[in-house]
């Protein structure tokens, strides 16, 4: 038993390290991605900075605050797959070729196999097109970014949790393809929802009241806005850092769990059609 978990757990390994190696091979499409993400990011910078000179303490943050908010999500874009990318496209046209087939066949489980591939790609994206941007961004602009080591760490095991809520919504749309036949429409939809809930566009504390509250507990809220308010303080001491990372917790759960029943659906659909 312990020997096919360490199988298992090199496996899944092997498949991430594969992923970050994937995508590693592209340097002019990470350069291009680093200069825009870098160009956009200065464009909503002074966005920024002209709403908060009008509106001092929008959403709960000060200018500092809010301009690190731009810059930390910048460098966020591209691992979290906010405004599209990562794999629900390739298992979308897998399954209407018919190869999805050869990845059922495979000795893994077809979400921890997909989910190791993307977390691979997410870590070279971090690296690749994150650490650039934030530094352009710290260079031009005083940022309120935290000296306490214990902070960052929290951040990064939220922005772990956050990379895996988003994992678990573009699998499911990757499976929808077994019913659509064609995924473009839901994807250019999912992009949309993902960029207006997640506080890619406007941090979701600027929204107020009942509507505020709402798009506070959706689980889009978990892949950028939980990890930025980590990051910024907002979620001080222990108590309050374990209702954030829990809240990512349960929809990394709740959205995985969702993505089991699916895949068993679909699965079942697969054998039904081809025999």
């Amino acid at each position: 038993m312990r020997q096919s978990v360490v199988r298992r757990a090199g496996l899944y390994a092997a498949v991430a390290a594969g992923g970050f190696r994937r995508y590693a091979t592209y340097g002019t499409a990470t350069a291009a991605g680093v200069f825009t993400n870098t160009v956009f990011g200065f464009i909503v910078a002074f966005t920024y900075i002209a709403l908060w000179d009008q509106r001092p303490g929008l959403g709960g943050y000060d200018q500092s605050q809010a301009l690190t908010f731009v810059w930390v999500s910048q460098s966020l874009l591209a691992a979290g797959a906010l405004i599209g990318g990562g794999f629900q496209e390739e298992i979308q046209e897998r399954v209407r070729t018919g190869d999805i087939a050869v990845d059922l066949y495979r000795p893994a489980d077809l979400q921890m196999w997909w989910l190791a591939a993307d977390l691979g790609r997410a870590a070279f994206q971090l690296l690749g097109r994150g650490l650039v941007p934030l530094a352009a961004g710290a260079l031009a602009f005083r940022l309120a970014l935290p000296p306490d080591p214990w902070r960052w760490l929290l951040f990064l095991v939220s922005v772990a949790l956050g990379l895996v809520v988003s994992f678990a919504l573009r699998y499911l749309l990757g499976l929808l393809a077994f019913w659509l036949l064609d995924g473009s429409g839901i994807n250019l939809m999912a992009t949309v929802v993902s960029v207006f809930f997640s506080g890619m566009l406007l941090p979701l504390t600027v929204f107020p009241g009942a509507f505020g509250e709402f798009v506070r507990v959706l689980p889009w809220a978990a892949m950028l806005q939980v990890p930025m308010d980590v990051l910024l303080g907002e979620h001080a001491g222990a108590g309050a850092a374990a209702g954030a990372l829990g809240f990512q917790a349960g929809w990394v759960l709740v959205l995985l769990g969702i993505g089991r029943l699916l895949q068993s659906a679909a699965t079942r659909k697969v054998v039904v059609q081809g025999g």
